[in-house]
């Protein structure tokens, strides 16, 4: 059993958990590219406005993309700041030795 050893890993767990499905990911292109309304999004997709709602909220947890209300519309954004940290995540990890390579 793999055990966490803090909060950083909770955080990726939340990162590549919201990163696993195909809608999620296709979210964060399109809302990258500019803000863009919820309506407008789940117009997107074969399926409900509260599925998308759901989608964008699993993002929302891992602080992948924004929310915020103007008058009636709720529009969202990616987080790019977000995804500057995630290579840096990657870069820590190479250099990390696991256990069973300490002799």
């Amino acid at each position: 059993m793999v055990t966490p050893h803090g909060p950083e890993d909770a955080e990726l767990d939340r990162i590549f958990r919201a990163l696993a499905h195909r809608v999620r990911r296709d979210i964060l292109r399109r809302t990258l590219a500019h803000e863009q309304s919820i309506s407008a999004l789940a117009d997107e997709y074969d399926m409900s406005l509260a599925a998308v709602q759901k989608h964008i909220a699993m993002l929302e947890t891992a602080n992948l993309v924004i929310k915020r209300t103007v008058g009636r519309q709720r529009l969202v954004s990616t987080n790019s700041n977000r995804l500057i940290e995630l290579p840096n995540w990657s870069v820590r990890i190479r250099h990390t030795r696991a256990p069973s390579d300490i002799a």
